[in-house]
């Protein structure tokens, strides 16, 4: 089982909606190697192991899981180079459009119109072409030395994209949430690395990772000085054997060392996107609004009285 918590990996980076570099991202999340197929390759390969090789487990499910924050992050970065590109300053209960103005033309002329259409101005599981993201792209081979292999390849092309979709765009929104992919990419390639050099296999000669220096980017840079590209997170509850795998010198041997943690050392605020009224989302009528709004103070003067009552632990309210 899986538990959250309402935060984000990495911050969203305020800049100007661009819904070009949005579409863009979208090879990042829905494309062939893109998040949404780390994600649930790893997490397939993780359900379906077989044997009793856990530190490997643990590896690929740990990975597998941080995928799953990834995934949330680029979603939200998507959306958020969306919202608000049609500058509507309307009420929020009147009829966008009204009077022939077009208040979502800019969907007309966007690279991916579904953005507009279907999504509500919000990220879609597709690539940056429009197809819809397949699960035939998840490979679970049942062979960890091939599964291992495929990974390594798998993020080290996710990587290799991502740095060219950072140089297609300047947006300071899209290049924050880019850089920190491009970071973690490479401490994904070093940690199925690190696993094929425990199984004997030669990886270096055949795969040769990083073949490129990705400091060169300034915002990504400042990540692999803070170091987060030598960190891998097990994010379990209970006990993990990951560390047996991912600790010691780095395979690419550049004196640095790699580090096995529970969780992040930080997380971030996960802001709530604010209402669309001329996507007619969520499409609260006046009546259901004030109905909602009631439901919110009810519960805000609920959760008073009883902190009053008891403290800070409603648990301990007198009776």
């Amino acid at each position: 089982m899986f538990y959250h918590v309402q935060n984000l990996i990495n911050p969203i980076v305020d800049d100007q909606p661009d819904p070009s570099a949005a579409n863009a991202l979208q090879e990042g999340l829905g494309g062939q190697f893109g998040e949404m197929r780390t994600m649930m390759q790893f997490l397939f390969q993780s359900f379906n192991f077989r044997g009793d090789g856990i530190p490997y487990l643990d590896l690929i499910q740990g990975i597998g899981i941080e995928e799953i924050s990834h995934v949330e992050l680029i979603t939200k970065t998507i959306s958020r180079l969306l919202d608000g590109a049609p500058e509507y300053h309307g009420d929020k209960f009147e009829t966008p459009g009204k009077g022939g103005k077009a208040t979502l033309e800019v969907g007309k002329e966007a690279q991916n119109p579904h953005h507009f259409i279907m999504g509500a101005q919000g990220a879609l599981p597709v690539d940056a072409a429009g197809n819809p993201w397949s699960g035939s792209y998840v490979h679970n081979h049942g062979n960890l030395v091939l599964d291992l292999m495929d990974n390594l390849v798998l993020e080290a092309t996710g990587r290799l994209q991502k740095c060219r979709i950072y140089q297609m765009s300047d947006n300071k929104t899209l290049r924050a949430t880019v850089s920190f992919l491009i970071a973690r990419d490479e401490a994904h390639q070093m940690a199925f690395a690190k696993a094929l050099e425990t199984l004997g296999v030669d990886w270096n000669k055949a795969l040769p990772v990083p073949k490129f220096d990705a400091s060169k980017f300034p915002e990504v840079k400042k990540l692999m000085d803070a170091g987060i590209h030598r960190e891998q997170y097990h994010f379990r509850l209970d006990s993990s054997q990951m560390e047996k795998i991912f600790s010691g010198k780095s395979p690419i041997d550049d004196g640095t060392e790699l580090v096995t943690l529970k969780e992040p050392r930080e997380s971030y605020p996960n802001p709530i996107a604010p209402e669309r009224p001329e996507e007619f989302a969520p499409g609260l009528d006046p009546e259901m609004q004030a109905m909602a709004d009631a439901l919110s103070e009810f519960k805000e003067k609920t959760l008073k009285d009883m902190t009053r009552k008891a403290g800070s632990d409603p648990s301990k309210r007198k009776e």
